[in-house]
């Protein structure tokens, strides 16, 4: 009988915006001949840089990162490419034998590189439009809140603003009377295709909102503001999904006089503490994640040379 092929290791680094994750993955990348996957959803997009906490150049030139400023932000990236394309990187760079970190904090990312994507039913076009509709009279809000009082746990994963989620988990509950985040941990997601280990970072909740505090303060100060006038000049229009994400939508709203900068900062940083909560929320839910202080740097490079004895 023949040997199986081992698989390919993977070392996972999540936890919520601001906690330091690119910078633990850079520092045991560098350390070990490793390169970094972006699993953000935000950051596969060119001419966004502050806004999505970017990696800098210096940084991107130390250790080689993947699947960032991958498309324009008026075209389609979603969790499908981005596991076609992940897949390719990691076959290429274990065939290198080079450690591979899968970097960020889009759970759904990392889930699907992982096991695979749940389909759930076919879209229905007449209910989808139905919804678009509704948020069109009301507001995003208004569907929001529908999905909440309907499904509270699908509620509690999506953004508030991202309306294309908020309307397929109503078009999942409408079709199947079953949520979407029932179904999908009832869904059989395919053999992990990749050795893991996942180091989640956390730290207090005062130190993590301060942390997010002061990341807001500094993309101000780095000029954020310039970066979304510079992105509308550029043709790229408000409706359009990165532009209607978070940070990039308060500060469209700053620019239109709608309110003040110190407003539009106010609500960044509230909407991102909201948001590391969700994060926390999916991350917390996988009983395989391992977690760690930012602060602990000395044990996560134990444990991830524990994963990696071939280093």
């Amino acid at each position: 009988m023949s040997r199986e092929e081992p698989k390919p290791r993977l070392i996972i680094i999540v936890g919520p915006t601001g906690i330091g994750k690119t910078d633990a993955a850079i520092r045991l990348a560098d350390e070990l001949g490793g390169e970094i996957i972006s699993t953000d959803s935000m950051q596969v997009y060119r001419y966004m840089d502050i806004g999505t906490a970017k990696p800098t150049l210096a940084e991107r030139t130390r250790v080689r990162h993947h699947l960032i400023d991958v498309v324009n932000p008026n075209e389609e990236f979603n969790a499908a490419m981005f596991v076609k394309e992940a897949g390719a990187i990691i076959g290429k760079l274990n065939c290198l034998q080079k450690p591979v970190f899968v970097v960020g904090g889009t759970g759904l990312y990392i889930r699907a590189l992982l096991g695979g994507l749940f389909e759930g039913p076919g879209a229905d076009p007449d209910l989808r439009e139905f919804y678009r509709q509704e948020a069109a009279r009301h507001g995003k809000r208004y569907l929001y809140e529908k999905l909440r009082v309907k499904d509270e746990k699908a509620a509690a994963l999506i953004d508030g603003n991202d309306i294309s989620r908020i309307i397929r988990a109503l078009e999942v509950l409408e079709l199947t009377g079953k949520s979407i985040v029932e179904q999908q941990k009832a869904h059989h997601f395919r053999d992990n295709l990749y050795e893991c280990l996942k180091i989640g970072l956390m730290t207090e909740r005062e130190q993590l909102y301060a942390r997010i505090e002061q990341r807001t303060e500094k993309m101000i100060e780095d000029g954020f503001t310039d970066e979304v006038r510079n992105l509308l000049a550029m043709g790229y229009d408000e409706t359009i999904k990165p532009m209607q994400s978070l940070g990039y939508k308060h500060i469209v709203g700053y620019l239109r006089g709608e309110y003040s900068l110190g407003e539009a900062v106010r609500t960044i940083k509230r909407d991102t503490r909201r948001y590391a909560k969700r994060q926390l929320t999916w991350f917390k839910a996988d009983k395989d994640v391992e977690w760690f202080s930012p602060r602990e740097t000395d044990a996560i490079r134990k444990r991830v040379r524990k994963a990696l004895p071939c280093l």
